[in-house]
């Protein structure tokens, strides 16, 4: 009954609200030494875990070279360019950055953009340069409404352009349960018909991107 101390430690972990990858790690240390486990076999299992799941690795990759890259003043130099360019606004800005990264799932590239690696440290920023020089200061809210644009479209650009690729993880499961109910459909054929919504996608976020615009033009904005 012991090990059941791990489950005591994650519900006492999530009331006092500290950090969830600390929690579990704490449950896990807990349940190890509980059950008997050798120090040294637990270490092990952990570092199996880590080194099977390759996504982690990626991760604590791509973070240090962001930080680098950071810290030698790439946001900086980003603000500066869109600041630098005639004509560019936070609405321009980010339907093109909708459109390259719609295009780029479209063909399977989904890790080339993403969070860590371009909205962080690039388009976030670049996005807030241009709402400044659209608007002057920002306040707080409007400054979080354009980070907050800016995380969305690649979220929409990546979830409505990935399912176009035939050979993306969404469309193998879809063929996989419509063959379920005797439904016989080749990848191609759930691509192609990913292809109007992906433009509706397109439109819809393009027209929020177009309003923000408008509201941050607006010389009476709140």
């Amino acid at each position: 009954m012991w090990v059941l101390l791990g489950i005591a430690v994650i519900v006492a972990g999530f009331v006092l609200r500290f950090n969830p990858l600390l929690v579990i790690l704490a449950s896990a240390v807990v349940t190890g030494i509980a059950a008997g486990l050798d120090p040294v076999v637990l270490l092990a299992a952990f570092g199996k875990a880590f080194n099977e799941a390759r996504y982690v690795s990626i991760i604590w990759i791509v973070l240090p070279v962001v930080g680098l890259l950071e810290a030698f003043g790439l946001q900086e130099r980003a603000r500066g360019l869109i600041g630098r360019m005639r004509g560019a606004t936070v609405g321009r800005f980010l339907t093109g950055y909708l459109l390259v990264r719609q295009g780029l799932a479209a063909v399977g590239l989904t890790s080339v953009a993403g969070h860590a690696q371009t909205v962080r440290p690039l388009v976030a920023p670049i996005a807030e340069a241009a709402a400044e020089r659209q608007a002057g200061d920002l306040d707080d809210a409007e400054r979080e409404k354009v980070k907050a644009m800016a995380a969305a479209t690649d979220n929409v650009g990546l979830f409505f352009g990935e399912d176009i690729f035939l050979a993306i993880g969404s469309i193998l499961l879809i063929k996989g349960l419509l063959e379920q109910y005797g439904i016989n459909l080749e990848p191609l054929q759930l691509s192609v018909w990913a292809i109007p919504t992906a433009i509706a996608a397109l439109l819809i976020h393009g027209f929020r991107l177009w309003r923000l615009d408008r509201r941050l033009n607006r010389a009476d904005r709140p």
